[in-house]
């Protein structure tokens, strides 16, 4: 098998910070309907995270595409995500090399491959004091270490449809789109600053559009017809890794909670322009405090 995780060990720029807690802010995310849960933003270092509850959800649609087939139910452990896809300003901060087309500050990065975002996981990690997710050898995923890694597509589409089984998290009309997302019918071909739109109930922005997001999963469009009931990884082996949500050059039909994509992580046969695909971060949760 080719390992594209091998070239992950020459992106890594260790950095050491000061390191500050996780802490919850007891924000609310206010964009949760009647019956929703509502999920808590915290600081991580100056970032918004969300804190995602553990729970159960079916994965998958039965009416989309064929590697978005058979829906299953997953259980998902609780974690942390960015509350808003990683920027140029975040990559600024911890002096990466940022190739992003579509300069701006409070733009997604783009044009970024697996390892770089994985390397960056890496980066981020070391400046917090966390132990980091990513060997520098292999690329392999420690997923018992508490810095940050890219999310497993499982945690990702949990936290996208936030307790909803529509084909979007706020219905199955395609029209509201434009409210949620940048996409090729609204984005004039290119990035736009992150959070502008409306969030999902949860208080995650971007979630569709803007830039498509790395996930820390090897592809297989047949993973769910034998993956895992709780917390699945992906496959061990693969030439592929998943993509999701969608960019700001897809059209409304490629869009989706289930939609689902394998890219090569260097872009040797891309399926998305450079330009187009981003990531966000996760790590494990902060532990509960004693009462």
């Amino acid at each position: 098998m080719r390992n594209p995780r091998r070239a992950l060990r020459h992106g890594i720029l260790v950095l050491v910070g000061a390191g500050l807690l996780v802490s919850v802010s007891c924000q609310r995310t206010d964009d949760a309907g009647p019956g929703q849960r509502v999920m808590p933003v915290v600081k991580s270092n100056g970032s918004d995270m969300v804190l995602i509850a553990a729970g159960d959800f079916r994965m998958g649609s039965n009416h989309g595409q064929d590697n978005e087939k058979p829906v299953h139910t997953v259980h998902i452990d609780t974690f942390l995500m960015d509350r808003y896809p990683v920027t140029q300003a975040q990559f600024a901060a911890l002096h990466r090399p940022d190739g992003s087309h579509f300069k701006g500050t409070d733009r997604p990065v783009e044009q970024i491959s697996w390892t770089d975002a994985a390397a960056f996981c890496n980066a981020r990690s070391r400046a917090e004091n966390l132990k980091p997710c990513y060997d520098e050898d292999t690329g392999k995923c420690d997923f018992s270490a508490d810095g940050y890694r890219l999310p497993t597509e499982a945690e990702w589409e949990y936290a996208c449809r936030a307790d909803t089984s529509t084909d979007f998290f706020f219905g199955n009309d395609p029209r509201q789109l434009g409210d949620y997302a940048w996409f090729a019918e609204n984005s004039d071909k290119q990035t736009h600053p992150v959070g502008r739109k409306k969030p999902n109930p949860w208080g995650l922005y971007d979630m569709y559009g803007n830039v498509a997001q790395w996930c820390n999963d090897v592809y297989s469009k047949d993973y769910y017809s034998h993956s895992p009931a709780a917390n699945p990884h992906g496959p061990d082996e693969g030439d592929k890794y998943v993509l999701r949500g969608g960019a700001w050059n897809s059209k409304l039909s490629e869009l989706g909670s289930a939609r689902r994509v394998g890219e090569t992580p260097g872009f040797e046969d891309a399926c998305f322009a450079r330009d187009a695909i981003g990531f966000r971060c996760v790590r494990k949760a902060p532990p509960a405090k004693a009462k």
